[in-house]
């Protein structure tokens, strides 16, 4: 953490912390963040292969670049740990800093790269390594914008504020499902393998440089300051979270897994098996994605509502309870056979999906105290990642094939319930907070 990032930190009267000045610094990392994964998954399916890998075995090359894919995973966290050490040592906004300029830097980059045709073997090489970059940014990003949002929250409106970086995932959908769509209408095949496809990687440049300027002018959060004044801060924030909170870890990355898991099926899972064997278009599949994602965007303000009235807790135990619903009816809703039916199946897992993800911040913030949040909520939701996210596809196109898509929704209900028990062992908070 270079000196001139936590000097920043300091330069910043505290007055700088307005309600809307904290939420959109929240904001737009979160939606960066998955600005920034979702051109990375169109581009592993429909330019990396092409371009960054040999072209002598399409299958292989495929393969290999679904891995550089999956790799932000496995950093993820990495990450988690690494900024959350910093976040919990030296302070959320220095720290917010630096991960949303490792993020920002590694996909900008990856826009610059070259070719496989250029220098061979060393382009994937490089590529995987801006991916890995990625990946550690994206670790520390997401629990460092929901504890600057939710330690800057007034009395009863923590779940509220908590939920303004949750809406940074479907802002984040949108933007890169409709820049791909505009590239694909206004540019022929070798207009876009030509240069066209480095355009979203490029334009991240100017949501980077409005994250870093609004994030330097704020200061850091009160909750933090507190611990700093009370001299509360501990030497290795990872290590006490493994062996004096165990617990809130494990119950927190179990109380994340069924919202990744819906999530994936939705998105990743959904487009596969929609163009694959539904007949869709990838153009028609993607603008039905996109209509659909307006529901989640809906319901993540609902529920953040609910939460702060009537107790996070509660929230996510009643959204969760909806989770495994949908998946029981997962294979009558998919399988319906025409493009209303289709958004409705959309529309209604991405309207759930926001009813346990905005809450979700705010409780996973919640099970840990301020001198161990940034590495705890970071560790836990990172975690889930990786058990919810990158084996859903694979797990639910296995099912669907050998079984069907029923199947598929049992699997879904199965991650919710694990959901479910977890969010039993979580304490009720005063929701008056």
């Amino acid at each position: 953490m270079s000196a001139a990032v936590q000097a920043s930190a300091k330069a910043v009267p505290a007055s700088a912390n307005s309600p809307a000045r904290v939420l959109f610094a929240s904001l737009i990392g979160t939606t960066i963040e998955f600005f920034d994964f979702y051109i990375y998954a169109t581009a592993a399916v429909l330019v990396f292969p092409k371009l960054f890998f040999p072209a002598t075995d399409p299958t292989t090359a495929t393969l290999q670049s679904l891995a550089t894919f999956a790799l932000a995973f496995f950093a993820r966290p990495v990450g988690a740990a690494v900024f959350g050490h910093f976040g919990d040592r030296i302070g959320r906004k220095a720290t917010l800093v630096a991960a949303l300029l490792t993020m920002g830097v590694s996909t900008v980059a990856i826009g610059l790269l070259p070719t496989y045709g250029s220098i061979g073997i060393l382009a994937p090489a490089l590529l995987a390594l801006c991916r890995f970059g990625q990946g550690l940014g994206l670790g520390g990003e997401w629990g460092g914008a929901v504890l600057l949002a939710t330690e800057n929250a007034p009395p009863g409106k923590r779940a509220w504020y908590g939920m303004f970086p949750q809406l940074g995932a479907p802002i984040g959908f949108f933007l890169s499902t409709g820049i791909f769509l505009l590239l694909t209408d206004t540019m022929g095949d070798e207009a876009f393998f030509a240069w066209g496809w480095r355009i979203p990687f490029l334009a991240s440049a100017v949501l980077v440089f409005v994250g870093l300027w609004v994030r330097l002018r704020i200061s850091e959060t009160p909750a933090f300051q507190k611990a700093i004044d009370h001299h509360e801060r501990v030497k290795t924030p990872m290590i006490t979270v493994l062996l004096r909170h165990p617990g809130a870890l494990l119950a927190g990355t179990f109380a994340a897994l069924a919202t990744f898991v819906l999530f994936y099926l939705m998105t990743v899972f959904a487009l596969s098996w929609g163009t694959s064997r539904l007949g869709y278009s990838r153009e028609q599949f993607l603008l039905l994605q996109l209509g659909s994602v307006l529901f989640f965007a809906a319901t993540i303000p609902l529920s953040a509502m609910f939460a702060d009235r009537c107790g996070r807790r509660l929230a996510m135990i009643l959204s969760t309870l909806a989770v495994m619903a949908f998946g029981v009816l997962f294979e009558t809703l998919f399988a319906s056979g025409n493009a209303w039916g289709t958004l409705l199946f959309l529309g209604l897992g991405l309207g759930i999906m926001g009813l346990t993800y905005g809450p979700l911040g705010t409780i996973l913030a919640e099970m840990f105290p301020t001198p161990v949040r940034y590495t705890g909520a970071s560790l836990a939701f990172n975690l889930a990642g990786i058990l919810g996210a990158s084996l859903a596809p694979s797990i639910a196109t296995w099912l669907a094939g050998s079984y069907g898509l029923a199947y598929v929704g049992y699997y879904l209900a199965a991650a919710g319930a694990l959901t479910l028990i977890a969010l039993l062992m979580v304490r009720e908070e005063d929701k008056s907070d």
